[in-house]
């Protein structure tokens, strides 16, 4: 079982590097799509879209984890099962891009924010930024880390990830201490939009991660390969 991959963007010498997952029953021919958004934006990143490892029920359809009913709470099972590849994922093009996990986002929308919010949560050193569209978590952490900031992006029209989870998720982090945003798109469904993309490039480009205050504040400075904003 192996991870289809569609580069979207290889520049000679990667300053950031942009890892895409597609929802379920999408694929990453589509999902590339989204990505020329970054691409565009960002033309010394690299830019890669990562295909989910098992048949949807549609045609040419991926995902990450079997659909479960939102009460069966095996669903967390069902990504730790596969969190072993995503991890790898990230960590294979990281090395080969030679970008560091500071100037890595991972963007994902539906199943694919899933996986990006539960990767994070289990491995905080995984990418500096992460960028959710419509998703969620499987269950909402316990503990956060400064190394990450974390965008939610979410429509107020959305019947399959309900808007709720993304304000669930919002409320524990903030508790928690973590470094997190939330916009809410009005009269959107669960979809991606020129308004959802233009809010996730904005923060790329101009919302600074909290923990580059915190190393200022203890009296360090970034490393030479940190990114302070995604431009």
């Amino acid at each position: 079982m192996a991870l289809r991959y569609v580069i979207v963007q290889q520049p000679m010498h990667a300053a950031q590097l942009f890892l895409l997952y597609h929802g379920v029953n999408d694929n990453p021919d589509s999902m590339a799509q989204i990505g020329n958004w970054f691409a565009k934006a960002f033309p010394e990143a690299q830019v890669v879209v990562v295909g989910a490892p098992y048949p949807g029920s549609v045609p040419q359809g991926r995902q990450w984890f079997a659909d479960i009913p939102a009460h069966d709470r095996s669903e967390q099972q069902g990504v730790n099962a596969v969190m072993p590849m995503f991890v790898e994922s990230v960590r294979h093009w990281q090395q080969a891009s030679g970008v560091r996990p500071e100037a890595t986002a991972l963007v994902g929308f539906s199943q694919g924010g899933t996986m990006v919010l539960e990767g994070v949560k289990a491995h905080a050193d995984l990418a500096g930024r992460a960028i959710v569209f419509s998703g969620r978590y499987s269950t909402l952490p316990e503990r956060v880390s400064s190394r990450n900031t974390i965008h939610l992006i979410h429509g107020d029209y959305d019947d399959q990830i309900p808007l709720e989870h993304a304000e669930a998720a919002m409320q524990r982090l903030t508790a928690l201490g973590g470094d997190v945003t939330l916009d809410v798109v009005d009269d959107l469904p669960h979809a991606i939009d020129d308004r959802s993309m233009e809010l996730a490039l904005n923060h790329l480009r101009y919302t600074i991660p909290r923990r580059y205050f915190d190393e200022v504040l203890s009296g360090a400075k970034p490393g030479d390969d940190d990114v302070v904003m995604m431009m």
